[in-house]
Parts: C-alpha cells; structure tokens; sequence
C-alpha cells in the first residue's frame, strides 16, 4: 500500500512529484487555503489568479494541475477543490478533507511521491487527509499484467508534526483504517471463481495467524450436523460448499469490558439460485460477500490498534447456484433456531445465512450485535447507491450506529421496522416465509433478521446493498468496484464500545 509520513518541510522545499495544496471557493473567485502559503509565495501570490485564469473555482471534488515555479522543489501543483471556507476561522470538515486528498492521489496515479500541503490543524485533521490519501490511492491489479498505473507510492503530510504524540497516533491509525478497509476491497473485488467459501475461511485462517485471533471454521459437515438449515439451505445447489467462520479478538479485560458481536453475509457468488437473476444482474454479483469483509476487516482492525474490547465475527459464507441440489421455492428449511422458514424466492438468500448466524452469535449473549449485508435491491430503490440503511430493535442504538457512521465520513439514514409489515411473511406451512411484500422490502428483510435476535439483546441491521460497490466512475476516495463499505463505521463503533461509550 501506499507509504505514508509526517513531514516538518516546507511545502516549497520537499522534493516530491507533485505538491497538493486546497483551494477554497470565495466570493470573488477561488482561495488559497491554510498549508499553501509557500506555495502561492512561490507564484508571488498571484496563485489564485492563476487558477481562475485556468478555470478553477474552489468547488468540491475539483482537481487542476499546474507547473510549479522557480521556487518549488516539485515540478507539478495539483490544486483540488475544497468548497466554500469554514466560517471564522473553524476547522474543515475532515470528510471535505479526506475526499480532497482521496481525488489528489487518484490523479496522482502512477507517481512516486506526492507532497499533501492541505490543512491540517490539528491531530484529527491530518488523519483525515492521511485516510483519503491512503484509500484514494487503491487499486486492484492482481489480475492484470501491469499495464495500468500504479498507485501513489508515497504521501508525505506537509505541516504535520511527526514527534507530537497525537499526530502520530492519527497517522498510525489512519494507515490501519486505510489498510483494513483495503484489505476489504481486495476480498470484494477477487473474482467468484478463486474466492469461494472455502477460499474465504482460509484467508482469514491466516490473518488469524497473523494478529493473534482465534478462529473456528464449521465445513459443510459441521454445519449438517449443527444444523444450520439456513446456510446449508443456500450453499447446497453449488460444488463450493459453505462455511460459517468464527474470527475472535479478544481485547475486553475485566468484569466491566464490553463484547460487540458482528454479522457478515458472505455469499461469494450470487446468481438467485432457482429463482435466477435476470440478464444484467449477474456481473457484479461477487459482491455479495461485502458485509462479511467488512466485518473480517473490523476484527482484523480491532487487534491492530489494541481496542479494549472483545469483538466476535461471524462470516456467513456461501455460494447462491441453481442445480439440481439447490433449495427449491418451496421448499421448508429448518434454521438453526429452530424454526422453520417457507423458502418462496431462492433469491433472498442473504437472510437465510445471515439468520443462522444471527442466532448463533446470540448464544454467546453480546453486548449487542451488528449485523452487515448487501441484503436487498429495495434499500438501493430507496437510498441510493451512496447511503446505507440502519435498523435496530432500539432507538437510541439506530442512532448511535447513524451518528457514528457520519463521524467517520460514511453516509447512513435510520430506518423503521413497521410491524405491519410482518404478517405478509406468514407462511400456511412454515413458521416465517423469506419474503414478504414487495414495497417495503428492505424494511421486511429486517424484520426477518430481528426474528432471530437472541431477547434481550441490543441489535442493529446495516443494509450496505447500495454503497457496497461502485459500477460508476471513482469519486473523493471510493474507487470503481468494492469500497469496503461500513468498515470504518464498525470500528469506530468497536473502539466506543471499548471507552464504555456505546452500550
């Protein structure tokens, strides 16, 4: 991954590829922003000027190059667009700043140095430059035979300060965030055929290994026997069999420490089983998997920066295929809870494996649980491709997960669960059906899920279908393709529930 430091040079006398400064959208044009001052004195002040003459305005999201001046060690500035200017003097938003350095070091693609003259005040700031640089400069190569670009190679945060105590724990934790939500993506975007179940469990055996964490793997075998209809249910019509992963950090010391249990959908390949998908749906169908990275890369994230808490994930990890073993609409499952489920489409899957894992996890009686899925088409209907929906059997948790996500520049919105909504998944052979209306769906995916919800316990549903992975152009930071969606909101979620501010 791309190589970060904390520099006391100069923006003017770092020797880089290319210096990055922010420019803010004035009244009467764009303005230079706080950490470029030697930069716009090398353009004797008319840097400014200069811009507009090019057709920069400040705007958000906006990147201009130009060549440096005598005066300035690298040869290129890159000059992006942070929008209007805090007002009095206040700090920037750090996700305005995080996007700013993301779209720097996409457009620096291919460089091997870049110095990142953005403002950073304080600790947080720097932090956030540090994780757009580091997330923007992502890319999956490991299928093609170096003909792209390579990334970034290496941001130096100009105006940090690489002794103070602060500002080295931000770069510390920004590059394990940047790093674990990558890890995120790489699982995500890896092609179905060579990311299987099997493939799956094995990458986390690994990293296991790696961080110390405990890891217990139930094969096709183990899950027959403890039956775990659900997941059984929607791997047996594949020659990949399923497995349920358990991956334990365990941080949480004393009567007092919190356990946060995580829930991860991993089906690794999705075609709608029997009730197949139709044409058009199929291709980026192995990104079905995303809530189950997104929680591997919490737990893995979790032991690196030593949260005084105990996070449990469990990846739910399946492959959806029709053949003639597969579950047909129909058919009854029994769950591992006990009850019995009226499978009516083949096609919503998630919330089968996700309910056996569910149930499981309620065994070991949490604090709360977090379950993440790309679960239904319906949240995508309803929020978009960049919003995640939040539901939960308590209000006050909804809102903690929702106000979290935005501390940490991930964009969420509080949903309902109607109870009215309940009866349509009344099965006349079955305790539940898997589907219920159509309006509505997300919400009655939900529904489902809190059925099997251990009592008493605090949980919370995350429907990241939409921002999960991106099918248009790279934005900020978000590259086309897996994004690692949610992982930054879990631990931060993890590290709250650690200082006892969550639960």
């Amino acid at each position: 991954m791309t190589a970060l430091t904390l520099s006391t040079s100069s923006a003017a006398a770092l020797r880089a590829d290319a210096v990055v400064i922010g420019v803010t959208k004035g009244t009467k044009g764009p303005e230079v922003a706080t950490g470029a001052e030697a930069v716009d004195q090398a353009f004797d002040g008319r840097l400014a000027a200069t811009l507009e003459t090019l057709g920069a305005s400040g705007a958000e999201g906006e990147v201009t190059k130009l060549p440096a001046p005598a005066g300035l060690k690298a040869p290129v500035v890159l000059a992006v667009g942070l929008g209007e200017a805090p007002a009095d003097g206040a700090a920037f938003d750090t996700e305005v700043l995080r996007k700013a350095a993301g779209a720097a070091a996409r457009t620096l693609a291919g460089s091997k140095k870049a110095a990142l003259a953005l403002p950073v005040a304080d600790a947080a700031a720097a932090q956030a430059v540090a994780e757009g640089a580091l997330l923007g400069a992502y890319a999956y190569t490991a299928y093609q035979a170096g003909n792209g670009k390579a990334p970034l190679a290496e941001v130096a945060l100009v105006g940090a300060k690489p002794r103070d105590k602060a500002f080295k724990a931000a770069a510390e934790r920004a590059t394990v965030i940047a790093e674990e939500v990558n890890r995120s993506r790489d699982l995500i975007n890896m092609p179905p055929n060579d990311l299987t179940p099997k493939a799956f469990a094995a990458f986390v055996q690994e990293a296991a290994k790696e961080h110390g964490l405990k890891v217990e793997v139930l094969d096709e075998k183990a899950l027959v026997k403890g039956g775990y209809g659900g997941i059984m249910g929607v791997g047996q019509g594949s020659a990949n069999p399923p497995r349920l992963v358990k991956v334990v950090y365990s941080g949480g010391k004393g009567r007092d420490a919190k356990h946060l249990a995580l829930v991860g959908k991993g089906i690794t390949y999705d075609s709608g089983g029997i009730s197949l998908k139709p044409a058009g749906h199929n291709e980026t169908m192995k990104c079905d998997m995303s809530g189950a990275a997104a929680v591997f890369s919490t737990v893995v994230a979790a032991a690196r920066l030593g949260l005084p808490v105990t996070v449990t994930g469990w990846l739910a990890l399946a492959e959806n295929m029709p053949s003639g073993a597969a579950t047909r609409p129909g058919d009854v499952l029994r769950m591992y809870s006990g009850k019995t489920v009226e499978v009516l489409n083949t096609d919503a899957e998630g919330r089968l494996v996700m309910a056996d894992a569910i149930t499981r996890a309620s065994e070991e009686n949490p604090d709360a649980i977090i379950d993440v899925a790309t679960l239904t088409g319906a949240m995508v209907l309803a929020l978009g491709t960049r919003i995640f929906g939040v539901m939960s059997n308590d209000d006050a948790f909804r809102t903690a997960v929702h106000e979290t996500a935005g501390e940490v520049g991930e964009q969420s919105w509080p949903m309902p669960l109607p109870t009215d909504l309940r009866k349509a998944m009344d099965s006349p052979t079955a305790d539940i059906a898997n589907m219920g209306e159509r309006m509505g769906g997300g919400l009655a995916a939900g529904l489902f899920l809190k059925e099997f919800v251990g009592e008493g316990i605090t949980w919370a549903h995350v429907d990241i279908a939409g921002p999960a992975f991106n099918e248009s152009g790279p934005f900020g930071y978000t590259p086309k393709g897996g994004t690692g969606s949610a992982v930054r909101t879990l631990v931060r979620l993890a590290e709250k529930a650690g200082e006892g501010e969550l639960l």
